[in-house]
């Protein structure tokens, strides 16, 4: 049985054209500041991507408790920085203490807040949240070295393309519909696909990798993590939209509708890359 269409707010122009601008910020930012400044340079990306998440996210999901949200949002941020900055030999574990503490700061901070509305739904926007600038931490490990430096640029390319090419084949030919009243389809999920895997193959021989299946396979691992969480996000983007149309949207008193549409776009933008770091790190190391 199918859900009924969800009625958007949203042009279907501005549903994948600014996300796609974005995209392609957010991959200059990624491999450009590294490339100048070295850790560095990685490091200041990773927190403007997380930090531009935790913004956006409480604004769009509606999370209630604004001000704490974001506070227990970008705290994690930076903490989940700092325990993949500071060690000499880091690992990907130490994560969960910065997640566990996380954790425990949303409850008690959704629990002080008067009236508890909305609770339920709050709360899972916030572990939702603190998953997703965990994730985008690990872009921190994927690029340490020398050859993890190459590799992180090939596999952020690999990202970048797939969101771009699927978001502007939806544009155009949002068909067969993934999802009701989503203006995403099949033909730009396998073209993303495809894409991403043509990417990692072309810069297959960047890093040291292992081969042209290696890489075809990282490209397409990745490529569709991306398409799903993309699938994923403009769902989110949708309902917002919707809501925001009727004149009830999630956004906070005090903030200017007005910024909402760009809110949604760094949302589509951001989300996928956090999906995909931990995951590059996976293939990576399988590979």
């Amino acid at each position: 049985m199918t859900s009924p269409a969800i009625p958007s707010a949203l042009p279907a122009r501005v549903h994948h054209l600014q996300p796609a601008a974005l995209t392609a910020l957010a991959v200059l930012l990624a491999v450009g500041l590294p490339e100048v400044l070295g850790d560095e340079g990685r490091l200041a990306a990773v927190l403007v991507l997380q930090l531009g998440l935790v913004l956006t996210w409480v604004v769009v999901t509606g999370i209630q408790g604004f001000a704490g949200s974001l506070t227990v949002g970008a705290a994690a941020a930076v903490a989940a920085d700092l325990v993949l900055v500071l060690p000499g030999r880091p690992v990907l574990g130490d994560l969960l203490v910065v997640l566990g503490l996380g954790f425990l700061a949303a409850v008690v901070q959704q629990m002080v807040r008067t009236p508890r509305t909305d609770l339920v739904a709050s709360l899972s926007g916030s572990v939702l949240l603190l998953a997703a600038v965990g994730s985008l931490a690990a872009l921190l490990l994927l690029g340490r070295t020398p050859e993890g430096h190459d590799r992180a640029l090939v596999a952020l390319l690999a990202v970048g393309v797939a969101l771009l090419v699927g978001h502007l084949v939806d544009l155009v030919l949002p068909r067969p519909r993934l999802a009701p009243g989503v203006p995403r389809g099949l033909v730009g999920l396998v073209l993303s696909v495809g894409a991403g895997a043509l990417v990692a193959y072309l810069g297959r021989d960047v890093g040291g990798s292992a081969g042209a299946l290696p890489a075809l396979v990282l490209g397409a691992v990745l490529a569709g993590v991306t398409a799903l969480v993309a699938l994923a996000a403009s769902y989110v983007v949708v309902e917002a939209s919707a809501a925001d149309g009727d004149g009830a949207g999630p956004l906070p008193a005090g903030v200017d509708p007005s910024v909402s549409p760009w809110a949604l776009s760094v949302v589509q933008a951001v989300l996928p890359f956090a999906a995909c770091a931990p995951v590059a790190l996976a293939v990576q190391a399988v590979l």
